[in-house]
């Protein structure tokens, strides 16, 4: 723990609203409002009765979010809810990533709709201002937003004053992050003994090539070095109330997060997020029929940005030293081409500063009795500067220059929405009718500079691009080097409209449709129309049913809806760069550019339709609910980039950006729920949900198959075909090591790999006795079949427990980290007890080696990526209210663990693999590992 970080410990205010689990009330009177309170979902512009829902939308209260040690308000409900995937990193202030059924995109992002405001960047929220959420998973509960909502929408309802009297709310939480599950690697002693074995394995035989632990006396455990525990705080506090006409809610938060990274030292300004905000939400009611309001946050976010030397420490050898005790300067590691990852953290320094403000202003106009005019406009105003600074390395026989590189981005967003409502009962027939019009629009512009020979004299201020040389951007138009301003503007305007009708509250309908019009493609292809259409039957509701005391609620639904994506790669004058060197013709040297890559003219939205099916009952006095639901989801014309041969002048393999694939997403999601009171004084409630997955490509481009993503020595890891689903891993099958010669002379010809005593056996797949190219197979995916999450509350007297757990079953893991092999890199003390090193020692792990006919992409590295954790505990205690008196109604301590305890069989950190490319979403290669968190905390209400 870091010491000196122990002021952020000091518990200032925060938010705890009153309709938290733990709020109080008397146990009769919450049983009384339980049983008049009717749940009610946000929707597309507006909410709905959950009973007369047709679509499938998850609702998420503030206890599911509040008290939780996460920046980000969506890390918190990982588990919680059917058919949304959670990805968390471990970085300080990063975002998670959320798959709502399955991959649809591979480039989008599911966005968030705050108060009025579509983003897909929800790090300025405070997860304490947050009153619900709704998730948005069927095409037909989607196609409202159209284009903005193809890979799925969170919608969130910040909190607003209630209540005559200004309620003050006051939380704060102190906690600890620690690394746990820390790969184990061999010491110095193990080190040197396969460094020997491998030059053994090699041939070798100059016993000047060997090496001894005199030489190398070092015993270095590099993990035990980088990470550190990090401290996390968090304190907030809020006002609501109401003053006549006016309600208000008032907060103001401030959360510090130092990572787990041994950062600070050297140059090192640290690993941490920082984030002050606060919020302003005000209502005002001028007449019965008019109401105008305002919605404002502000956010100043700080992250110093340390280099990730996990990967490094990985394949650092221990035999070196951080810090040479000989010359006090960091040790240069002679045995492999690998960085100091001590020096790799103190010698670099990364800071982002970031202001975010959103202001959501609104007015709302009810007139002849059933019609309702709502005017919404909303700015997201973003800037962002950041700097990345790597001194001079003195301490290698070649030292670099230092250089600087610095980006301020200016990002402006727009949100006007008109919505005019009608609705109306008729008899039996209830009748909702939504129009609207919505124009969106984003501009961003990124000003990049960098130069050399910077000297830092341990002030910010000493890092001026214009005190270095061979600057780049300064001078130079967007027109001469895109690196210098790269302006993007882009507007979406659309209409819409719904139906939402019932008949005697038994036969529901909701249809919808929206045409958006984006800018970015040709007038021919700038429109698309997204139609939507939903039902449900309430059966509980027929005379038939009247006698029945089984079900309080028997619905059954089922949906149909179409979406479509624009935010596609269309920067079609951004695509070259200057060659260094130049051309060469006839001898004579001239200026030249290179394509980086090649954008298809024809490129067009994708578009996804999508079906499901779904039962919701509740019984035994609505303490039972369950919820089963049946989904299909095709993604079509998916943009991404295809391989391209080097005539087409092209930089990288992936060049061809182009409607290349289509995917299809189908499965089943179940939840289920129980609430029960024993007595006034003791309650409890259980969930459980689980999620299965059925991800496919459906087609590719051209018919063919891609194979993009990391490779090693030209041999890629990840293919792409029809049949398989997205980020399947491809190479050889490994069925066992060759023990003797014996052995490899009866095993059929090697073309394309070694056939050697200790190395690995391939299935010759097509029988024809030649292991080549041809016998790579697919070799598992990363997409789960079945996530599930279950979890239980319960409050005895003035305790309470909350228990919550989640799983990950059916997908692998590629552990690049282990194949990633270039010279004398580090082991793993897993291969070092089990490699081959003679016969009958080993029939799973090759012998020690760096050959690159034995170390090629195979089943070895692909591994078991299930996993079952213990997501979070939870006990807290209330101070009896006897005890507090008048002033202060609520006064709560509480004390947590935030993934305490994790079941896997993955040789590496952690089975959360966050890769923000989904097609890589498999792979672990420099993975920031998650950590368990332990905090204790307070919630106050005065």
């Amino acid at each position: 723990m870091k010491q000196r970080d122990l002021k952020y410990s000091c518990l200032i205010a925060v938010l705890y609203f009153g309709i938290n689990v733990n709020a109080q009330t008397t146990p009769r009177d919450t049983a009384v409002k339980e049983q008049k309170i009717e749940e009610v979902v946000l929707i597309g512009y507006g909410s709905q009765k959950k009973e007369n829902v047709t679509g499938s939308i998850a609702t998420i209260s503030a206890k599911d979010i509040s008290d939780r040690p996460n920046s980000n308000p969506i890390s918190s409900i990982q588990g919680k809810v059917s058919g949304v995937q959670i990805l968390n990193s471990g970085a300080p202030g990063a975002s998670p990533r959320i798959d709502i059924r399955g991959i649809g995109s591979i480039s989008g992002k599911t966005v968030f709709i705050v108060d009025g405001m579509i983003t897909d960047d929800i790090s300025f929220l405070n997860p304490q201002d947050i009153e619900s959420m709704s998730i948005l998973k069927d095409p037909s509960s989607l196609a409202i937003f159209g284009a903005k909502a193809s890979n799925g929408a969170v919608i969130i309802k910040t909190k607003t004053g209630k209540g005559k009297k200004t309620t003050f709310n006051f939380n704060s939480y102190l906690g600890v992050k620690k690394v746990t599950n820390v790969p184990k690697m061999v010491n110095g002693d193990q080190y040197v003994e396969l460094y020997n074995e491998k030059l053994r394995n090699e041939g070798v035989t100059d016993p000047t090539k060997f090496i001894s632990r005199s030489q190398f006396p070092a015993d270095t455990n590099w993990f035990n070095e980088v990470l550190s525990p990090g401290i996390i705080s968090s304190s907030d506090i809020s006002a609501s109330g109401n003053l006549g006409k006016l309600n208000y809610f008032l907060s103001l938060g401030y959360l510090k997060d130092e990572g787990t990274l041994e950062a600070g030292r050297g140059i090192n300004s640290g690993n941490d997020f920082g984030r002050l905000n606060t919020r302003i939400n005000l209502s005002y009611k001028i007449t019965d029929n008019l109401t105008i309001g305002d919605n404002f946050t502000w956010a100043d976010i700080h992250n110093n940005n340390a280099n990730n030397p996990l990967l490094t420490a990985y394949n650092a050898p221990p035999v070196f030293y951080p810090i040479d005790p000989t010359t006090n300067n960091y040790d240069y590691i002679t045995l492999a081409n690998i960085t100091n990852p001590r020096a790799m953290l103190d010698l670099f320094r990364s800071k982002t500063k970031q202001q975010r403000m959103l202001n959501n202003i609104w007015a709302e106009y009810k007139f002849l009795k059933d019609f309702t005019l709502r005017v919404s406009y909303t700015s997201d105003n973003t800037n962002t500067s950041k700097y990345e600074f790597t001194p001079t390395a003195t301490y290698i026989p070649l030292p670099n220059r230092s250089l600087l590189i610095t980006r301020d981005s200016r990002n402006r967003d727009y949100v006007w929405d008109n919505t005019l409502s009608w609705k109306k009962k008729l008899g039996q027939h209830n009748i909702e009718l939504l129009a609207g019009f919505s124009r969106t629009q984003n501009y961003y512009r990124e000003n990049y500079l960098e130069a050399r020979d910077i000297i830092f004299n341990g002030k910010d201020s000493s890092l001026d691009i214009s005190s270095g040389n061979e600057i780049v951007g300064m001078t130079i138009s967007a027109q001469d080097d895109p690196r210098a301003v790269t302006p993007n503007k882009k507007r979406i305007e659309s209409t819409f409209g719904r139906l939402n009708y019932d008949y005697a509250g038994k036969y529901l309908l909701n249809a919808s449709v929206r045409r958006d019009g984006a800018t970015g493609f040709s007038s021919n292809d700038r429109y698309k129309v997204f139609p939507a259409v939903s039902i449900g039957w309430i059966i509980s509701k027929e005379g038939f049913m009247s006698n029945q005391n089984l079900f309080n609620l028997l619905k059954l639904r089922a949906s149909w809806g179409k979406l479509g994506n624009p935010e596609v790669l269309r920067d079609y004058d951004n695509l070259t760069s200057v060659l260094a060197g130049g051309a060469y013709f006839g001898g004579i040297g001239n200026p030249a550019q290179t394509v980086t890559r090649i954008v298809d003219p024809t490129i067009t939205w994708e578009t996804t339709t999508g079906r499901d099916f779904g039962v919701e009952m509740a019984m035994l006095n609505n303490k039972l609910k369950i919820e089963a639901t049946y989904f299909d989801k095709d993604s079509k014309d998916v943009v991404y980039g295809i391989n391209q041969p080097t005539t087409s002048g092209a930089s990288n393999a992936n060049s061809f950006v182009t409607n290349a694939y289509s995917f299809n997403n189908k499965g089943f999601e179940g939840s289920v729920s129980y609430d029960a009171r024993i007595n006034d004084h003791i309650k409890f409630s259980v969930f459980g949900n689980i999620t299965t997955l059925n991800n496919k490509i459906t087609s590719v481009y051209a018919d063919s198959y891609n194979q993009p993503g990391v490779s090693l020595f030209g041999n890629p890891i990840i293919r792409l075909e029809k049949g398989q689903a997205v980020g399947s891993y491809y190479g050889y099958n490994v069925i066992g090591v060759f023990q003797n010669d014996a052995q490899v002379a009866a095993a059929p010809t090697y073309s394309s790999v070694k056939k050697t005593v200790g190395g690995f056996m391939f299935e010759d797949r097509d029988g024809n006795g030649v292991i080549d190219a041809n016998d790579k197979t697919f070799l598992g995916s990363p997409v789960p079949k079945f996530t599930y999450g279950f979890g239980f509350n319960m409050n005895i007297y003035d305790f309470d427990l909350a228990m919550d757990f989640q799983g990950v079953s059916g997908n692998k893991i590629y552990n690049y980290n282990r194949e990633q092999r270039f010279g004398n890199e580090s082991w793993d003390l897993d291969f070092y007890n089990n490699r081959w090193h003679g016969e009958g020692t080993s029939n799973t792990h090759a012998m020690t080696t760096n050959d690159q006919g034995v170390i090629v992409p195979s089943s070895f590295y692909v591994e078991n990526g299930s996993f079952f954790r213990i997501r979070n505990i939870q006990i807290g205690y209330n101070i009896p209210k006897n005890i507090l008196g008048t002033a202060i109604q609520k006064l709560r301590f509480y004390a947590s663990a935030q993934n305490p305890w994790t079941s896997f069989k993955y040789h590496g950190f952690s089975p959360e693999i966050l890769n923000t490319d989904r097609v890589q979403m498999g792979i672990d290669n420099n993975i920031y590992p998650i950590s368990a968190i332990y905090t204790v905390g307070v919630n106050v209400t005065f």
